[in-house]
């Protein structure tokens, strides 16, 4: 059995039950470093096999072999498994090569919805991800969807926002984005959702400090109908009050 478990933001108490119980039944874990030790105190001392960034296949090949040879394998990831983690590889991989593993992908909570909550209630009504990340996708196709979820008048998410090697895409994403916001369309930045280190930021589209954001960050940028009171980012849904 191959479990693919979606252990949320970071901390243990927005992990599911679910998640939690395919831990404590595996034999052995594996995941990308950072993540093995936000589960470090469920673990034990089962075996860890760890690996650092960009070594997404070579986890999800020895979790497979590990599954088929007999053990029960939690192959974590963080947030989701099925929002940009471990869950889609791993079917990719079984689908494609006759692997004889059988397979069940373990929700967790995304950073989207961790970030929301910090903030108040930004995604109340139709919102979208995006990763800035361009390993694996073209950036001419992130700024085809970046302009299109603006135009459209989506709240978007920005997972992957910035990193040393990429330390304008964001605010590459603001310009494509500008056109359809207008200035003052509030943006919640949070840092850490879930873990120790959380802190937040409510500022708007046109006051953005991009130096307040790093790959630990999620940015959301809200709609036309968004809004800040009492320290709160609201987007409502439409009911009439």
């Amino acid at each position: 059995m191959l479990y693919v478990v979606g252990i949320g933001p970071g901390g243990l108490d927005m992990m599911t039950y679910q998640a939690r119980a395919a831990i404590e039944e595996a034999d052995v874990i594996v995941g990308y470093k950072t993540y093995t030790h936000l589960v470090k105190a469920l673990v034990g001392d089962k075996p860890v096999l760890k690996t650092g960034m960009c070594k997404e296949i070579e986890r999800c090949q020895a979790a497979l072999e590990m599954a088929q040879s007999g053990k029960t394998v939690a192959l974590i990831s963080s947030g989701d498994s099925g929002i940009y983690g471990m869950a889609g590889l791993i079917l990719e991989m079984v689908t494609k090569h006759s692997w004889h593993v059988e397979v069940k992908v373990i929700p967790g909570m995304t950073a989207s919805i961790a970030a929301g909550s910090v903030l108040g209630a930004p995604l109340m009504h139709d919102f979208c991800h995006i990763s800035l990340s361009d390993l694996l996708t073209p950036w001419e196709v992130i700024e085809k969807r970046i302009i299109v979820a603006a135009e459209a008048d989506f709240v978007t998410c920005f997972y992957n926002p910035r990193s040393r090697g990429r330390e304008g895409h964001l605010k590459q994403a603001f310009e494509l984005m500008s056109p359809y916001k207008d200035p003052q369309t509030p943006v919640g930045i949070v840092k850490e959702a879930g873990r120790r280190k959380e802190a937040k930021w409510i500022t708007t589209f046109g006051d953005m400090d991009f130096e307040l954001v790093d790959m630990r960050t999620l940015v959301i940028v809200g709609n036309q109908s968004t809004y800040v009171e009492q320290g709160l980012m609201v987007t409502p849904r439409g009911y009439q009050l």
